[in-house]
């Protein structure tokens, strides 16, 4: 009498594949999520000295606010996101309104030659 996992194990046999993939090629396997390689190779020499380079750009004032929002609760920094969402609401109203002024001003007609 044959074993019940002789048919299953040359099934799985006939499944196997031998092809040889070269993983070096970033066009067979491009990174998913662009800047990813890099931070992790930034990430491997934590002994640094220099920031890193996101960093070497932000003022002392955005570093301020950096520790500022990462301090805040999940509420608190909803809360600060709403706000800056109502923020840009109102200053897309705004525009709208100066743009239409401009139209009927006819400030924002090009000069004719």
């Amino acid at each position: 009498m044959a074993s019940p996992n002789g048919a299953g194990d040359d099934f799985e046999t006939s499944l196997l594949s031998f092809e040889k993939l070269d993983r070096a090629s970033p066009d067979l396997w491009p990174e998913q999520l662009p800047g990813v390689a890099e931070f992790a190779a930034s990430c491997k020499n934590p002994i640094t000295n220099s920031p890193p380079k996101w960093m070497a750009e932000l003022e002392s004032e955005d570093i301020e606010m950096l520790k500022e929002l990462g301090s805040l609760t999940t509420a608190n920094l909803m809360e600060k996101v709403k706000g800056l969402q109502n923020l840009a609401y109102q200053l897309g109203l705004e525009e709208s309104r100066e743009m239409t002024r401009g139209k009927f001003l006819n400030i924002l007609e090009r000069p004719k030659k």
